[in-house]
């Protein structure tokens, strides 16, 4: 089996080939990356794969059984036509399966909204691609708000407009490891999953970030309407509104939903406790 993973430059593509990489050996890996020099370092084959380039992702993919598709980072209105660039790419190249790394949210009504609905188009047409197919629904990742550390304990809290909802988060390195099984067990063929550990509210993840960086740390709900201009006011219109659009989710529910990690992975994620232990651990070194 031969498994190219794309975007494999960024965060996420890097932690699927290291954990695939641990399931069938770097031998049977391709890093497919924009630009190939930002890949170098992962210890497998690295091939040049633009998803706006379709001849160099049909290049990219030649010999390759198994692809798997990173959502890409370009506006909603790009997305579709470029992850249709990577499916019909890995068609005509002879991919037998493709995996999808897709998100969960609400589909209406918030910021955030124009994003989960181009995943939701991109799933359709890898489902409609006559391959072989498995989905994963990422949930929110929780390394921002460990890298947002300075901020929050400058602070003394964390504020924003989740309210007492609870969020469905994980980790890139847990994430990897669901993708490496989706990838590799045709036992997960034609299958969604959603992929998170225990859903957490705000208050208790303030907790725990405050144990983690030695500090005290408290939660302020804001309201929805507040929090969205002032997140435009700081980070402009798109992205303010895309994160104004992810708390505002997590206060109508939209991430307190039960886990498929165990059925993909054959074990639980990862506790809370249990990364924000090792966390600090790294922190004290």
């Amino acid at each position: 089996m031969k498994i190219a993973v794309t975007a494999a430059s960024g965060k996420l593509g890097a932690a699927i080939v290291s954990a695939t990489a641990s399931l069938v050996g770097p031998d049977a890996l391709v890093a497919v990356a924009r630009t190939p020099s930002r890949a170098e370092g992962l210890g497998v084959e690295v091939r040049a794969g633009d998803y706006n380039r379709p001849d160099q992702l049909r290049r990219a993919f030649q010999g390759v059984d198994n692809v798997l598709l990173v959502s890409g980072m370009d506006p909603p209105d790009q997305r579709v036509g470029q992850h249709r660039n990577v499916i019909e790419a890995a068609k005509a190249a002879g991919v037998r399966k493709l995996v999808y790394t897709s998100v969960q949210g609400p589909p209406t009504d918030s910021g955030f909204s124009p994003i989960v609905q181009s995943n939701r188009q991109t799933e359709a047409d890898v489902r409609a691609s006559g391959l072989a197919w498995a989905i994963g629904r990422n949930g929110i990742y929780i390394e921002p708000d460990v890298e947002f550390r300075d901020t929050y304990v400058a602070r003394g809290e964390i504020a924003n407009s989740a309210g007492e909802g609870k969020c469905g988060y994980t980790t890139r390195p847990e994430l990897g490891a669901a993708y490496a099984h989706l990838l590799t067990d045709p036992l997960h063929d034609e299958k969604t999953y959603d992929l998170h550990g225990e859903p957490i509210t705000q208050e208790t993840l303030a907790q725990l970030l405050g144990e983690a960086f030695g500090v005290s740390l408290s939660y302020r709900s804001m309201d929805v309407e507040a929090y969205r201009l002032e997140r435009v006011a700081e980070l402009g219109d798109f992205l303010g509104a895309v994160i104004a659009g992810i708390y505002q989710g997590i206060r109508a529910g939209a991430y307190d939903r039960p886990s498929d990690y165990a059925a993909a992975v054959g074990r639980p994620h990862q506790a809370w406790t249990d990364y924000f232990a090792s966390l600090r651990a790294s922190l004290e070194q």
